[in-house]
This record gives C-alpha cells, sequence and structure tokens, in this order.
C-alpha cells in the first residue's frame, strides 16, 4: 500500500477513536471513555513512532518545503506525547482528564489533516509511487512488530463485513472506501 494511503487509513481510524470518545463522553461512561482513550493512547504511540522512524526520514530528501513540514510534524508529536504522559496519571472521567483529552484530539486533527493536505500533496508530487509503496510496506512491517492493526488483520472478511466493522468503529468516509482501504483502516483484530 502506498504509504500516504496507509498513514491516511491511520489518521481515519484514530479519527473513529475520537468520535467514539464524543460519544462516550455525551453518554458520561467514564469507562467507555477510558477503554476508547486507551486505545487512541496505542495507536498514536504506534503512528508516531512509524512516521519518526521510517517515514519522515524518507521524506526529508524529498524537498525543503517537506523538510519544513516534517519539523513541525515531529513537534507535533511531542506535544500529543506530552498530553498522552499528562492525561495517564489523572483519573480516567475526571474534569481534567476529559479536558485533556479533548486538546489532545485538537491537537492529533490539527496534525492529521496538515498532513494530508499540504505535506502528503507535495511528498506525491515529488516521489514515485514505486518508492511510496516501498515505503508503505515498511510502515506496515513495522506496525505488526509493534503489534498495530494491519490490512492483513482483515484476510478472509469480505467487503460487506468490512463495512459493518468500519461502522462499528465510526470510520469516517468509509462508504466511499473500497476493500482495501477498509482493510488498511479498521482494527480487524
Amino acid at each position: 500500500m502506498d504509504a500516504l494511503d496507509a498513514l491516511t487509513a491511520d489518521h481515519n481510524r484514530v479519527r473513529g477513536l475520537f468520535d467514539r470518545f464524543e460519544k462516550a463522553e455525551e453518554a458520561d461512561d467514564a469507562a467507555a471513555m477510558a477503554e476508547v482513550f486507551a486505545k487512541m493512547d496505542e495507536d498514536l504511540e504506534v503512528h508516531t513512532t512509524i512516521e519518526e522512524e521510517i517515514f519522515y526520514p524518507w521524506a526529508r530528501g524529498l524537498s525543503d518545503e517537506v523538510n519544513d513540514i516534517i519539523d513541525e510534524g515531529i513537534e507535533e508529536h511531542h506535544v500529543a506525547k506530552v498530553l498522552l504522559g499528562e492525561i495517564e496519571g489523572l483519573e480516567p472521567g475526571a474534569d481534567a482528564w476529559k479536558a485533556k483529552v479533548k486538546v489532545l484530539i485538537e491537537a492529533v486533527e490539527h496534525h492529521a489533516e496538515e498532513e494530508e493536505k499540504e505535506m502528503f500533496p507535495k511528498i506525491r508530487g515529488a516521489s514515485s509511487a514505486d518508492d511510496r509503496e516501498q515505503i508503505g510496506q515498511q510502515l506496515e512491517a513495522r506496525k505488526a512488530q509493534l503489534g498495530a492493526p494491519t490490512p492483513a488483520d482483515a484476510d478472509g472478511m469480505t467487503k460487506e463485513q468490512l463495512i459493518d466493522l468500519a461502522s462499528e468503529q465510526h470510520i469516517p468516509g468509509r462508504s466511499k472506501m473500497d476493500r482495501d482501504e477498509l482493510a488498511a483502516t479498521v482494527d480487524a483484530r
């Protein structure tokens, strides 16, 4: 899978978690909020790791413009990691805990949108499809090593089953995704 598509799939899976967190908060369900936050924490840890270890070092060589966006992205990762650490030290469901999770969601959403709208188009224009495919394979292999969901987890599932799972996981844009995009986005573990 193309690296940009793989990272966008991760963004959409986390967006689904954000929506699930908001629904749990509206229901004042502290246990559900804590469960969803644990998944957010896991997904964000893996995502920042694969970007920092594989994607960013590769993309740095493409252009100065991409390099500047990567510098900002690394700082945004730092902010997210600090927030995650602070959140883990608070009581799930407490007002301060919920407020920090909301700030985390806003920060990560900004980061994902900036990557998708500013960085990814520049990378697509400065790299070959073959190179992005190769980096995408490296990203997926590292995700598997870290125990994160990968498209291979969805082997044997039909598109309809994946759509149902994407619906349960509140994945945005699921109705427009093909089977491969769904398999890359859902957590089929």
